[in-house]
């Protein structure tokens, strides 16, 4: 894992620097918390850890979903 320190409005390129796979800016910070702008194609998925991890969870309901044919939309 890679730790570093940044101030607000400063960045981080992802990937190679003449062709990055995205940019992490840091946008602002007010007492205890961190905002975080993430700049990536919409190809590449960006998730907070919460959301990770209930998309791993559902995910074998929804292969079993899908090789029953029973594939429901949300909502």
């Amino acid at each position: 894992m890679l730790v570093i320190t940044r101030r607000e409005g400063e960045e981080v390129v992802i990937g190679d620097p003449s062709n990055p796979i995205g940019i992490v800016r840091i946008a602002s910070i007010k007492g205890d918390r961190v905002r975080i702008a993430f700049d990536f194609p919409r190809s590449v998925e960006v998730h907070r850890r919460e959301v990770a991890n209930q998309i791993i969870e559902d995910r074998p309901q929804v292969i079993g979903a899908i090789k029953n044919g029973v594939a429901s939309s949300p909502g």
